[in-house]
Parts: structure tokens; sequence; C-alpha cells
């Protein structure tokens, strides 16, 4: 079954085009990566996809319904999950906090509490953590809470952004496995990655993104393969 469908959309910033008719699909229970090179469109068309950017031209639909230009809020509500670039954790908040922030429309102190801990079940240092200040973490803990906070929506379809930004290599093996161990659960994954070796190692299919259009797709082994692909990304 299709989750997600994107059908040649369009998406600017002002006058600059950054997406120029990106059209892909993600199936239930897959994960899927989008790989390219820095300013390809590879976060705008997340951004497109969780309504942080508003698409201009053609059409968005997760499990068959239309969900162009909805507002960040009401995808999440619906039951994707968003975790951007850069992680965007409240620095000043403590891990339980920003934890907490991501239930924000979770009914149930109990429901709340269960998925917290099935939360710090993936991310066991989070607990460790639970009451000091996420700006004080380091970049992989931040990552885990980042992550940790999207999941307390209980996401069927979940969007990283670069996880492996800026974190040691034995971190960066830590977040792929468990970026697989959830998808195990169930979870449906997009996910966007400059780390074009980690990303189709793990990924069932992929998609190249290059000048906000989609150049070439495949599974994680044939483009892991691809010679082209080797040499702008793999080398």
């Amino acid at each position: 079954m299709t989750v997600l469908e994107v059908n040649n959309i369009e998406t600017y910033y002002g006058a600059i085009q950054a997406l120029k008719g990106v059209s892909f699909q993600v199936e239930r229970g897959e994960i899927v990566t989008l790989i390219g090179s820095n300013g390809a469109g590879k976060s705008t068309t997340l951004k497109s996809i969780s309504g942080l950017a508003k698409v201009k031209k053609g059409a968005i639909l997760y499990n068959g319904q239309d969900i162009t230009n909805k507002q960040a809020h009401e995808t999440t509500l619906m039951g994707i999950s968003h975790v951007p670039e850069g992680r965007r954790i409240f620095a000043n908040l403590t891990v339980k906090e920003n934890l907490l922030m991501g239930a924000f429309s979770v009914k149930g102190k109990a429901v709340i509490e269960e998925r917290m801990e099935n939360v710090f079940t993936y991310f066991p240092r989070l607990k460790e953590r639970m009451n000091q200040k996420g700006g004080t973490m380091s970049g992989g803990e931040q990552q885990m809470l980042a992550i940790g906070r999207a999941l307390m929506m209980q996401p069927n379809l979940l969007m990283l952004d670069e996880p492996s930004m800026g974190l040691a290599p034995i971190v960066v093996e830590q977040i792929f496995e468990i970026i697989l161990q959830l998808n195990e659960m169930g979870i449906t994954i997009l996910l966007v990655e400059q780390n074009a070796y980690q990303a189709l190692s793990i990924a069932h299919r992929g998609y190249v993104i290059q000048n906000g259009e989609i150049v070439l797709t495949g599974t994680g082994k044939e483009l892991a393969e691809n010679e082209e692909v080797k040499e702008a990304y793999l080398a």
C-alpha cells in the first residue's frame, strides 16, 4: 500500500524555484532515501510534505488523502513526524520537557508516560539524562532526543533530515541501527541523508535528486552499485 505519493510538485523560495516537478512514492513499511548534494532540494522536499514550505504546483497524497499545503500541526496529527535538519530541540528545556512537547496533542497522563517509556527503550541514554537540559547534551544525544520527540506522536511515517550530520562515526552507526529497529517495528521512513553510503545500505529504495529534480531511482543496492552514484556521492 502506498503511504506517500508526491506528484510533480514545485516549490519556491520567493522567486527561486527549489523543486521542479518532483515525483516519488513511499510504500508502507519501506525505508526510502533521498540523496543528493547540498542545495539539491532534499530538505525542501520534506518541508513541502510536512507543511513547512508552500507547494505552488502538484499534489502530495498521504494514505490516499490530499495533504498539499496542510499546516505542519495538521500533518503531525495525521501521523507524519518530521525530524528537521539541525535537530531543533528546545535547548533550555529538559529531556523530559522536550519529549512532552512532542506529545502536544496526546490525551491522558498514562498514555504519555507509556510512550515516553517506549522512547527510552530505543534511547536508554535519554532516561539517564531525563532532567538534563537538551542544550547541554552532546550532538548524538540531541539527535536521539529529536527522534524521540517525534516518536511521542507514534507516527506512521517518520521523516528524518540529515540524522548523521556532525556526529562521530560510532554515533552514526548507533543512529542508523535505531532507524532499522524503528522500521522493523512497522514505521515507514523517508530519510534524507548526505551520507549516501549509510543511507543506501539500509534503504529499500532510493531517489537521487539534483537541482530540484529526481534524476535516478532504484533499490538501495542498485544505486550503491551505480557508477554515476558512486562517483558523485560514494567516492
